[in-house]
């Protein structure tokens, strides 16, 4: 008898449950039956779509990741001769993620938290997507001619995370509102040619 093949449609509903739990609770937090409980299903299931854990929690990583990546590769296309246009939208589209109600900050980052042992798979795939988020706005900073790209892609980052947290913690009621003019005054002061 050969084992059964994995379904597409059952594992983006798993993950659909897995995602709504580690979100609103975190990862540690939320067990293997829990999920199977807001599946209403058998742990069965469950574990053919997903082995162990550590599986399901990779492709809830997988799967923001890619989400975010057809995110910039729409940006992309909207400004393809504009990357100070692009770096601007990355800002403002992470200001209005922390502007959703029940937003807890960005689940790669809030991952990395949780697991901060460097040989967790979690932690390598957080570190992995924390650094080409860098790469994109290094590549944005050079294709906008700052003299010095790589402060300004290390100033934008730090803005990044700064809007993860002022979201998570406060919302569209925070400083995160903020984010885009201050990114443009970085961005702005970051193309001035030094002397």
């Amino acid at each position: 008898m050969s084992p059964r093949k994995r379904d597409p449609e059952v594992r983006e509903r798993i993950l659909d449950t897995a995602s709504r739990l580690f979100d609103a609770h975190g990862i540690r937090a939320v067990g293997m039956q829990q999920i199977t409980d807001g599946l209403g299903c058998g742990k069965a299931m469950l574990y053919r779509e997903f082995p162990t854990k550590a599986d399901l929690v990779a492709a809830y990583l997988e799967r923001y990741i890619s989400a975010w990546d057809r995110t910039l590769e729409q940006v992309a296309e909207q400004r393809p001769d504009d990357p100070v246009g692009q770096l601007v939208t990355i800002i403002g589209l992470t200001v209005d993620m922390g502007r959703v109600p029940g937003f807890r900050g960005c689940p790669v980052r809030n991952t990395h938290a949780e697991f901060p042992a460097e040989d967790h798979p979690a932690h390598r795939i957080s570190v992995a997507y924390y650094d080409r988020v860098r790469a994109g706005l290094l590549d944005l900073a050079r294709q906008a001619g700052a003299p010095d790209p790589d402060s300004l892609a290390d100033r934008l980052m730090l803005i990044l995370d700064g809007l993860n947290v002022s979201g998570a913690v406060r919302g569209g009621e925070g400083a995160a509102p903020a984010g885009v003019a201050f990114a443009e005054e970085v961005i702005r002061h970051a193309l001035v040619p030094r002397s």
